[in-house]
């Protein structure tokens, strides 16, 4: 069965991180570029960051306000891809996907509806 599995939410102080994880079965994830989203209730689903595929060229890509307090990166070793983040605040709080689009080109450009294999989501929440 082919799909996507994100943990690593939960609850976070202000200030304090995480790190989700998005594990594939059934495929090799580095031969996909990967997507990160995350949906606020009441806000439509964002692409937070995303890398293309390993032999693909180009940096991660970041939303605004991310760029300097999260980092994706591959660990192919166990077929999945880490979204870190820190330095979190309570606008960071929403649920949290990971998608995974077959393609050589940048992964910035494509939408959550466009990438082939969606995971169910991982809830964040930032409180004191």
């Amino acid at each position: 069965q082919l799909r996507l599995v994100e943990s690593g939410g939960g609850l976070a102080q202000p200030g304090g991180s995480l790190r989700l994880s998005c594990s594939a079965s059934g495929f090799t994830l580095e031969r996909y570029a990967i997507g990160w989203f995350r949906q606020a209730p009441g806000t439509k689903r964002e692409m937070v960051s995303c890398i293309s595929s390993s032999s693909a060229d180009g940096t991660p890509f970041y939303t605004y306000g991310a760029q300097d307090r999260f980092t994706i990166s591959r660990d192919n070793a166990n077929n999945a891809v880490s979204l870190r983040m820190t330095s979190l605040i309570p606008d960071d709080s929403a649920a949290y996907y990971c998608a995974a689009l077959k393609t050589s080109n940048y992964c910035s450009g494509y939408t959550w509806s466009e990438f082939t294999y969606r995971g169910q989501g991982t809830q964040v929440t930032i409180s004191s």
